[in-house]
């Protein structure tokens, strides 16, 4: 393995700031509020009930069209939210408040003289938004779901009828699919609007009802039909494949033109190859941009990663585009944390293949844990080797206790305050470390994490 020996320029290490994730929640929230008080100003005379009932469903149609505008791919949105991977997450927030907005208008607002097709415009598009909004969330039922009912919903869960469901519904491929109706509904409720909605009398309400609702149906039309032809794109070829272990793959990709340009850290949509057809997923890259090829690090969990061994061998093709993600150890303070889980070590695996002798901060203390030996912690320990900053920290939660926020402070000596976490792992480890870091004294801007699943 070459490491790269060559002294280079150290930057300073100052964290970063919070009001970087906050601008695109707080410009949706001044949108929601700016909408209802034109709404109000411009209201004509009439029933107060039908005002109400039909401003929700407009907020519903903005929040609606909102979404949209976060999965259109733009770079401008990826500042916005600190990252595409932010952006998905608001993506489904907006998504399921403004389907429980169009679906509590059409369930208490009428209309005495409604259009003959603009009701079962309205039923179609809500009842189809409402459908991919649980398919969406369904597999995140344990985060939703009270203490007190998991233990019920578990049993569930666990039934016959809704495993084979969930068999049959669950792939992300078929999800995937059916998810980019998303604009297609809102056009059906977007419709109805127009042509039931007894308020717009008003022009300016009217207008400013057409206006969200095109934007945001506009931003689909360029998504579903434009952005493809649009973003840069690299061919490369599989050139091996590789188990880590019993439960995940390394793909290392050899390029045919053009090298992929990324930075230490993130990840990036990968269009692969494999015996059943094409595959498209977010996958993490571990390699270093020098390094002639990418390597990327496949946990197998979903319908296609599960299989992965047996559908892709080398000489299949594979296109990456859209490199994504913030998550860069740069944007830290001089005393940093980092935390990962199994395979989650891959980002830190390509900051340490990039890094050279002294650009490190002035201390690293990595935490590697896993159930077992952690299966590359050989590599990450001749990696960390090179590097006098780093304090490598192995976990084995089969005979040691699990890493709590406790374990790494009593380790690292210093105060929260004066740290920076960067986690990367199992969902429910990285969140529950998140949120036990921030009560301890980190500062909320200084814990990155990156959600690596955009569905």
């Amino acid at each position: 393995m070459a490491i790269d020996t060559a002294v280079r320029h150290r930057r300073p290490y100052r964290g970063s700031h919070l009001i970087t994730r906050l601008v695109g929640p707080l410009t949706i929230g001044a949108l929601v509020v700016a909408f209802a008080l034109l709404w109000l100003l411009a209201r004509p005379l009439g029933d107060p009930g039908q005002l109400v009932g039909q401003l929700i469903g407009a907020e519903g149609v903005l929040l609606l069209s909102v979404g949209l505008v976060l999965i259109s791919t733009l770079r401008w949105v990826d500042r916005f939210f600190d990252g595409v991977d932010k952006a998905a997450v608001w993506h489904r927030r907006v998504a399921l408040a403004g389907t429980i907005l169009v679906g509590v208008h059409i369930a208490t607002t009428g209309n005495r003289h409604p259009s003959r097709l603009g009701p079962t415009l309205g039923t179609i598009g809500i009842v189809g938004l409402a459908a991919l909004t649980v398919w969406a969330v369904a597999p995140r039922w344990r985060s939703i779901t009270p203490h007190p009912l998991r233990p019920s919903v578990e049993r569930v869960m666990e039934t016959g009828p809704v495993r084979l469901v969930g068999r049959w519904v669950g792939g992300y491929g078929l999800w995937r699919g059916f998810h980019r109706l998303t604009g297609v509904f809102l056009a059906f409720g977007f419709a109805h609007g127009l042509m039931d909605a007894t308020l717009f009398g008003s022009p300016l309400l009217r207008w400013s009802y057409v206006a969200i609702g095109g934007i945001g149906l506009a931003f689909y039309v360029y998504r579903e039909l434009l952005a493809r032809h649009v973003a840069r794109t690299h061919d490369y070829e599989v050139s091996s494949v590789a188990p880590i272990d019993d439960a995940s793959y390394e793909i290392w990709l050899r390029p045919l033109g053009d090298r992929f340009a990324f930075r230490p850290g993130q990840f990036a949509l990968v269009n692969l190859e494999a015996r059943d057809g094409w595959h498209r997923h977010p996958f993490t890259i571990a390699s270093a941009p020098q390094e002639q090829q990418v390597r990327i690090t496949v946990r197998a969990l979903g319908d296609f990663t599960s299989s992965i061994g047996d559908l892709v061998e080398p000489g299949m093709p594979a296109v990456i585009s859209s490199p994504q993600g913030h998550f860069d150890f740069a944007r830290g303070t001089e005393h940093q944390v980092w935390i990962a889980g199994g395979i989650g070590v891959a980002p830190m695996l390509s900051w340490l293949r990039s890094a050279g002798p002294g650009e490190l901060p002035s201390r690293v203390d990595f935490f590697y844990t896993a159930r077992g030996p952690a299966p590359l912690a050989d590599e990450v320990a001749h990696l960390a080797d090179h590097h006098d900053e780093m304090h490598l920290h192995l976990v084995d939660t089969e005979s040691d206790p699990r890493l709590t926020t406790e374990r790494v402070l009593e380790a690292v000596g210093t105060e929260p305050r004066r740290l920076s976490a960067f986690l990367c792992g199992p969902e429910r480890m990285v969140s529950a470390l998140q949120r036990d870091l921030v009560r301890a004294g980190v500062k909320p801007a200084n814990v990155h994490r990156e959600y690596y699943n955009l569905r």
